[in-house]
């Protein structure tokens, strides 16, 4: 992507991109379009700086974002009347159960893993995107990778 020539550009532009990321890290497309607003906001005071090559810094706030929004809702309970209906198949089944499968991973992990696979970063990219080491980047995509092997395995055994 070539560097846009203004903030506006620039939203307009990826804002579709980002919004999906963000929907990844959270699970939910209300708090993806908070998450990416959020973090456009972080984005603006830094421009000058950033605009030649604003989506690593993009990309680094939603992910750190997204940590510490789970952090501090992690232990709140959301109490419901209704249980959601669940019964769903094919294609769609498929990315719920990916999108359920993401959930119950902890965000470092979740983050490690869109980043990675999804954003299509190296290693080294995630770890600076994250500010954590390449080691950590690869033991974190290790266990989350054991992690939703070992529950799709669950899901599929009689």
């Amino acid at each position: 992507m070539s560097a846009p020539d203004s903030f506006e550009e620039y939203v307009a532009a990826r804002r579709g991109a980002l919004l999906r990321t963000a929907y990844l890290l959270t699970g939910s497309h209300e708090d993806a379009e908070d998450l990416v607003q959020v973090a456009l906001i972080k984005a603006v005071p830094h421009w000058r700086r950033i605009a030649d090559h604003p989506e690593p810094y993009v990309r680094k706030v939603l992910a750190r974002e997204s940590i510490s929004r789970w952090r501090r809702r992690r232990w709140r309970e959301v109490p419901t009347d209704q249980v959601p209906e669940t019964s769903v198949e094919g294609p769609a089944a498929d990315r719920v159960e990916l999108q359920r499968a993401l959930g119950r991973l902890a965000p470092r992990q979740r983050a490690v893993i869109v980043l990675r696979y999804y954003e299509d970063l190296t290693e080294a990219e995630t770890a600076r995107v994250l500010g954590i080491s390449v080691g950590t980047v690869k033991s974190q995509a290790r266990d989350a990778l054991v992690r939703l092997r070992a529950e799709s395995l669950d899901t599929v055994a009689p």
